[in-house]
């Protein structure tokens, strides 16, 4: 188990460069399983989770070949189906969340698809009924078996129908799409999740060769096909690794630019940071964060408090909440998080509260944190990182924190973030991988 070491205070400058989307990887990687053509995907994260699965993909039989830093081709000619039922496929699917994304693509390609239950970060119920509905209104078959928690869904002849999601669930879409593009007839799907990388894996598919109408709406259309070809797609910068970067130069009041964010799909990110005060610069597609002494969160017009709450998209993202929340300590008066999608997300601020903030967690959705306004500055303590997200608002802590302070199973951090450590020490920051 790796920690890392650091040592907080230091003002950070310089530029920085975002890796491409973690959640958009998973989901086009998936999508090479769609066709036996060439695919090359660029702007791949080398990161745990899209590692995981790029090895799981070539166990499958997919060919992959690196061809720069970043770049990928895949082929998935020859899919070794005797390997979905054995033993190294489960233990392979089991620790990644995002496997779950392959199910669509396989029920579509080969009529038959396992699964067993994915792993992924414990931050709550993340529940899997979205997918499988989704399928079964497809004319698939779902069988689950709670002794193995082993799924198993077979459909030869999907066929296009209306398909109204119960949640505007993003893996859940993506995954019924991928089944459709290959059904007979026109699938309709409503309360489709919209978000960006739902957008890019759509615009992906149709440079295969799928019929999709709607992207960017909660409703999409999609007329089936019968076969994909090959293609090339670039991965959008991760707007969560952006909104990290934005919290960590208010936090330690660096002066930062982030580097080509495509703003136009940031959505309302930026505008909630601005809520809590922060400056923020729009220059090109770079985000300048310029040093500040101090930054005072905003009320509603009637003059409560600010509640910062997460939403499907366009609403705010849940992946940043545990961001804004720890810039949010070292800011000029008061804010609500409201963090509706998952009841374990805010149970590190624990260790926020031991290291000297203000926060009070109303319940497992909610917490108040008043702010110390840079006139208390935090401790360095040990901590352990319980999730990708929780493990950076840490990090932004310590980095902001008077002393030294040590954060333990940075496997979690290394799952979403890539060389996190080197890239920030390069900008000034003092953390050592230990262990």
């Amino acid at each position: 188990m790796g920690a890392f070491e650091i040592y907080g205070g230091n003002k950070l400058k310089g530029e920085l460069i975002p890796q491409g989307a973690k959640n958009e990887a998973l989901q086009v990687l998936c999508a090479v399983l769609l066709t036996g053509e060439k695919v090359t995907i660029s702007n791949i994260p080398d990161i745990v989770d899209v590692n995981k699965l790029l090895n799981l993909l070539q166990a499958m039989g997919v060919r992959v070949e690196k061809v720069e830093k970043g770049t990928y081709n895949f082929k998935a000619d020859k899919i070794d189906q005797k390997y979905l039922t054995s033993e190294d496929y489960t233990q392979r699917a089991s620790s990644l969340r995002g496997s779950i994304m392959i199910i669509g693509p396989l029920l579509a390609r080969l009529g038959v698809a396992y699964m067993p239950k994915p792993g992924g970060d414990k931050i709550g119920r993340r529940r899997l009924d979205t997918h499988f509905e989704g399928f079964a209104k497809l004319g698939a078959e779902f069988k689950f078996d709670p002794k193995t928690y082993y799924y198993t869904v077979e459909g030869k002849k999907l066929t296009g129908t209306y398909i109204h999601l119960d949640e505007a669930s993003v893996t859940g879409t993506a995954n019924v799409v991928m089944a459709a593009v290959l059904a007979k007839g026109k699938t309709t799907i409503y309360n489709a999740a919209c978000e960006p990388y739902l957008q890019q894996l759509c615009r992906m598919l149709n440079s295969m060769g799928a019929k999709i109408k709607g992207i960017g709406s909660n409703m999409l259309t999609i007329e089936g096909v019968k076969k994909l070809g090959g293609c090339f797609h670039r991965i959008l910068p991760d707007m969560i690794e952006i909104g990290s970067f934005i919290g960590l130069a208010a936090m330690t009041r660096s002066d930062i630019r982030i580097k080509d964010v495509s703003y136009e799909n940031l959505g309302i990110i930026p505008d909630v940071f601005r809520k809590l005060g922060i400056k923020l610069e729009r220059d090109g597609d770079d985000l300048h964060v310029p040093s500040q002494k101090s930054y005072k969160i905003d009320t509603f017009i009637d003059g409560s408090i600010l509640t910062v709450a997460d939403a499907p998209w366009p609403g705010f993202t849940p992946d940043l909440l545990s961001i804004v929340l720890v810039t949010a300590t070292q800011a000029k008066g008061s804010v609500l998080i409201h963090q509706k999608m998952f009841e374990s997300r805010l149970f590190f601020t624990d260790k926020l509260i031991d290291m000297g903030a203000q926060i009070i967690l109303c319940d497992p959705h909610r917490a108040a944190v008043i702010g110390h306004n840079h006139e208390h500055r935090l401790r360095g303590i040990s901590m352990t990182s319980p999730d990708i997200r929780a493990g950076v608002s840490l990090l932004i802590a310590a980095l902001s924190a008077e002393g030294k302070s040590t954060i333990h199973n940075i496997e979690q951090i290394d799952r979403g973030y890539e060389n996190i450590d080197i890239r920030l020490n390069n900008l000034g920051a003092d953390i050592r991988r230990i262990g």
